[in-house]
């Protein structure tokens, strides 16, 4: 396929998704950056914001298997994963492979289930292999994990930690539907015999391929510095002149920051027919990069200070030396 094929079949999957799903075209978006920069993401939201059925649409539009988990407090490892189990027929052991073995999972709730099973998915995430017994089963490609966390009920919850919040390429806040959208939904969904069906738009080589033509588009070496600046502004805030900002930062962000915020560009230059980066790529997905990355400390909290007010002070503080 060229590039222009391509963006096309990136613009046919937005329809596709859009006869079931309203308004939520910033979280499609955002998926489909997952997907094509092989990095998986994190949604949070309140529920009934069509979080489970976006993923479950697109997946049918890719043509690619789905699984959803319901991340819960009795969750096992093994559940997840799969296990061994003994067959009285043969007297052998045999691997029952659980549902991670799938190309796009959604493990919904993912703080409802404890450090051992997080531990278990975090694993299949980042080394894209799964070990049951003594064997070590690869995943199938593209694996993508798009995991949700529910930020109104905290009771009875496991966060997940910092440090593994970071192998989260982006963190996605679902909000509300305007009041067009919600009005269209409302209009769908009241109707009974509403049951849209939806083509698949991309197969697997296809995905592939728009992945290798992302890895393609170019980005200068004065942006490249760029990103690394606006890492560095956040592990040293005082020497970027943040003002009170600075007195906010506890921990700055790992390198996975700098590695995903020039994937992650790419993928925006692309999906707007670019074969270059432009510095308005790069602050379009950086509070999606950043958020969960930047660790803030009680002070910040005391006063009310967000994680987004800090990016937004880095990103106008910040030159570009061009």
């Amino acid at each position: 396929m060229t590039n222009a094929e391509m963006q096309a079949k990136i613009r046919q999957v937005y329809e596709e998704v859009n006869k079931v799903v309203v308004g939520q075209r910033y979280m499609i978006n955002r998926l489909l950056i997952g997907l094509f920069t092989n990095g998986h993401i994190l949604l949070e939201g309140v529920p009934g914001l069509a979080k489970t059925l976006t993923v479950n649409t697109l997946a049918q539009v890719l043509h690619l298997n789905f699984q959803r988990i319901q991340f819960t407090p009795d969750l096992l490892p093994s559940d997840l994963v799969g296990t061994m189990i003994y067959n009285q027929r043969t007297s052998e052991f045999e691997v029952k492979k659980g549902p991670i073995f799938a190309n796009m999972i959604l493990a919904d709730e993912v703080n409802r289930s404890p450090a051992k099973v997080q531990a278990a998915l975090l694993e299949a995430m980042q080394e894209k292999q799964v070990t049951i017994g003594e064997t070590t089963y690869p995943l199938d490609k593209p694996f993508l994990v798009l995991a949700t966390q529910n930020p109104v009920e905290q009771e009875g919850t496991y966060p997940l930690p910092e440090a593994q919040l970071d192998r989260f390429m982006l963190k996605i806040f679902v909000s509300y539907l305007d009041k067009d959208s919600e009005l269209e939904v409302m209009r769908r969904m009241s109707n009974m015999s509403f049951q849209p069906t939806v083509n698949a738009v991309l197969s697997k080589q296809e995905i592939f391929q728009i992945r290798d033509a992302i890895n393609c588009v170019t980005i200068s070496e004065s942006l490249e510095k760029y990103i690394v600046e606006l890492v560095f502004a956040t592990r040293k805030p005082k020497e970027y002149n943040l003002g009170d900002m600075a007195n906010y930062i506890q921990y700055g962000v790992s390198p996975r920051a700098s590695i995903n915020l020039n994937r992650a560009a790419k993928a925006v230059a692309f999906f707007e027919e670019r074969d270059f980066v432009l510095p308005e790529d790069i602050k379009e997905v950086a509070f999606d990069v950043l958020n969960h990355r930047i660790i803030l400390n009680y002070e910040a909290e005391a006063e009310g200070i967000t994680s987004r007010e800090v990016i937004d002070t880095i990103l106008k503080k910040v030159p570009i030396n061009i």
